[in-house]
């Protein structure tokens, strides 16, 4: 498979070609939605299908990438280098190492189940749905691929207006507000980044112009003394802060879920919180390893990741809104990603990455399977359930087992991640690991009364008797079969994805530590420092 792919030079075109075709997809989508305008029916029919086309062509096109990019490689792998806007120093540069490849293919791979989900429950303004949707597609991947940070910040903010617009145009009775609280939280963050781009940018440039390329920072950043480098490392932290999101930026991630259609909440939960997860691994840790492995920094981060693992557990365990639940446990399941960041071991690396894609399997399901039972029940409210798995097995297994996976039962995916998390990070952290690790005991306690309540409660209330023989149907079905083997497949055989992401965890860890005890820099540091008193 390697040597087929090399000899067609399949990496030399394949990011630039992901990136295009949404675009093109979106064009197409909004042609066809106007073609067929006098028909709504057929309008929404042929912008759906053609939207599900490209979503597979994309993901079909992406898999290739599995066996092209060499992880252990220390060169950035599919590497394309173009000029864009040359006289500001921007560049279309993109590329992929280890642990952007997994997001990549957890992005193209999700976003045809996202359409799926969607299927049915949206019946207006369908083309414009779908071809943002597509829009959207473009930004996640760029954030991913991108190795000049100038484009970065583009597609940053390509990918906040398209679900700007999906939250505020398609979601609940409360849409505006909470798609405004997500605007303004996620562009006051990006806002502060753009700045500290700015600015690295025209120091990388040395005189010569502004260069934002990745490369070029990361050499400026290690090897000399940058001016303000505590306050452009709070710039980067913030603004990835607010899109995990962490305690106490977590705010507007309730409301945006809870609104949001099925689509919306999944794409949120599986992939756009794992941007600001990314923007720590891939830029604000390395670039300013010793300010962000400072101790106080360092304390700080803890501090907040652990109290995002237990505070989200715990608000979990009281919401009476099944959606606003779910994503709680995401603002505690993303606590344990920062936990195993900043505690700087390979293995709680590596587990933090695991914990990235596990969450994205996981809760993309759950928010698919409230999807269907809201499409069925039109509510989210868990005392207005109860009986469920007498009407509805399939439906009911299929929750079991995606809860289970989600409280990190072992045997499925989501114990292989937290547990590395814990066990990489006992060793330097060892007592925020241990109250980490009582989340466990509060995710099982929530999860299991929601499934309890929504299915093993007696079958009391005639609304939910009503819904025998309206079990999940055949797209249902085939849409999570794929989450389900997923789910099972990296509980019991994590290897594959653990040997993708070791090499480039491994080199991160690595130079994060070498950075902070390089004798050059820090006489470099230190003789710059003391310029400056004088």
């Amino acid at each position: 498979m390697t040597q087929f792919l090399d000899g067609i030079a399949y990496n030399s075109w394949i990011l630039p070609a992901l990136l295009a075709l949404p675009l093109v997809g979106a064009l197409l989508v909004l042609g066809q939605g106007s073609s067929a305008k006098a028909d709504a029916g057929a309008a929404m029919r042929s912008a759906r299908s053609l939207a599900l086309w490209i979503f597979v062509l994309e993901a079909l096109l992406s898999l290739g990438l599995w066996w092209s990019v060499d992880v252990a490689s220390p060169d950035w792998q599919a590497r394309v280098d173009a000029a864009w806007i040359p006289q500001w120093g921007v560049r279309f540069t993109v590329g992929l190492d280890g642990i952007s490849l997994m997001l990549v293919l957890l992005t193209t791979l999700l976003m045809p189940l996202a359409v799926l989900g969607s299927w049915t429950s949206v019946r207006e303004k369908t083309a414009s749905y779908y071809a943002l949707l597509l829009v959207l597609m473009t930004g996640m991947l760029g954030v991913f691929m991108a190795l000049d940070l100038a484009l970065f910040y583009v597609m940053w903010e390509v990918m906040l207006i398209p679900m700007y617009l999906i939250i505020g145009v398609w979601g609940g009775q409360r849409r505006l507000y909470a798609s405004l609280k997500f605007f303004l939280y996620t562009m006051v963050g990006s806002l502060l980044m753009l700045v500290a781009i700015i600015a690295l940018g025209i120091m990388a440039g040395k005189g010569q112009g502004p260069d934002f390329s990745y490369d070029a920072i990361l050499q400026l950043t290690r090897t000399s003394a940058v001016p303000g480098a505590f306050w452009l490392f709070v710039a980067f932290a913030l603004a990835f802060a607010v899109k995990v999101p962490m305690w106490p930026f977590h705010t507007w991630l309730p409301d945006a879920h809870v609104e949001a259609p099925t689509a919306g909440s999944v794409i949120l939960a599986a992939i756009m919180l794992k941007m600001g997860t990314f923007g720590f691994v891939r830029f604000a840790v390395p670039l300013f390893p010793d300010i962000a492995m400072h101790p106080t920094v360092r304390t700080v981060m803890l501090v907040l990741a652990v109290i995002g693992i237990v505070y989200g557990a715990l608000v979990a365990l009281v919401q009476p809104d099944f959606k606003k639940l779910v994503a709680y446990s995401s603002v505690s399941h993303l606590g344990f990603v920062m936990l195993g960041i900043f505690a700087m071991t390979v293995e709680s690396m590596q587990g933090a990455l695991v914990v990235t894609i596990s969450h994205g399997i996981s809760t993309g399901a759950l928010f698919l399977l409230i999807g269907m039972i809201y499409e069925r029940r039109h509510t989210r409210q868990l005392e207005d359930f109860g009986g469920i798995a007498k009407v509805m097995p399939i439906f009911s297994v299929c929750l079991t087992v995606v809860a289970l996976s989600s409280i990190g039962v072992p045997g499925t995916n989501g114990f292989v991640g937290e547990f590395l998390v814990l066990i990489g990070s006992f060793p330097t952290q060892p007592y925020y690991a241990l109250v980490a690790a009582t989340s466990v005991i509060f995710a099982a306690a929530y999860l299991l009364w929601a499934v309890q309540r929504i299915i093993y409660n007696p079958l009391v209330k005639p609304e939910n008797a009503a819904l025998k023989g309206m079990d999940l149907n055949w797209r249902e079905i085939g849409l999570l079969t794929p989450l389900l083997i997923a789910i099972v497949w990296l509980g019991v055989y994590p290897k594959p994805v653990l040997q993708k992401t070791e090499a480039a965890a491994t080199r991160m860890v690595r130079s994060v530590e070498s950075a902070r005890t390089s004798p050059t820099l820090l006489s470099t540091r230190a003789a710059s420092a003391a310029q400056q008193g004088r």
